[in-house]
């Protein structure tokens, strides 16, 4: 049964089975990033196979400390893309609003390391972005009827001011 918006918007955290599959697999990325790259989502229950992992570094916007997040990522026309979605929950996830205040970020992409910067897309950019991701990636749509707020979309560009 599908959540309306509002009812959704109450939710504020991923159950606690969530969070600890996807702690694991953060745990073997930080160890073996080319053995974590590919994760089966199905362990928290999102059907359809392996998808490619990245793991993000981004800077706290508070502590200013370097924090790291692991995140299904996207691939279109040589782009990489992420999706701020936490699962259709009603507030952007931290690692989003990290970006937002500062962009300047690092991705592992397996064993491949690059220097970033985050990007959010708007309007037609987004829109074909969002078809994309959501064919990819059905349950994405089910993320986004579950919440009030627009599911950013952010494209990882290269930086080469680092």
């Amino acid at each position: 049964m599908s959540q309306t918006p509002e009812s959704a918007d109450r939710t504020e955290e991923l159950p606690a089975a969530v969070r600890a599959a996807i702690a694991a697999h953060h745990e073997l990325y930080l160890r073996d990033p080319q053995a974590a790259h590919l994760w089966d989502p199905g362990v928290i229950g999102v059907p359809g196979g392996p998808v490619p992992c990245l793991l993000l570094f981004h800077t706290g916007r508070k502590s200013g400390r370097r924090l790291n997040t692991i995140l299904q990522y996207y691939r279109m026309d040589g782009q990489v893309a992420i999706v701020a979605s936490k699962g259709g929950v009603a507030k952007h996830p931290a690692w989003y609003l990290n970006l937002c205040a500062e962009p300047a970020c690092e991705a592992w992409i397996g064993a491949a390391r690059s220097r970033l910067r985050a990007r959010t897309v708007q309007g037609e950019e987004r829109a074909r972005w969002w078809a994309m991701i959501t064919d990819e990636q059905p349950v994405q749509r089910e993320y986004q009827a579950r919440t009030s707020r627009e599911i950013p979309v952010i494209v990882l560009e290269s930086d080469d001011a680092t």
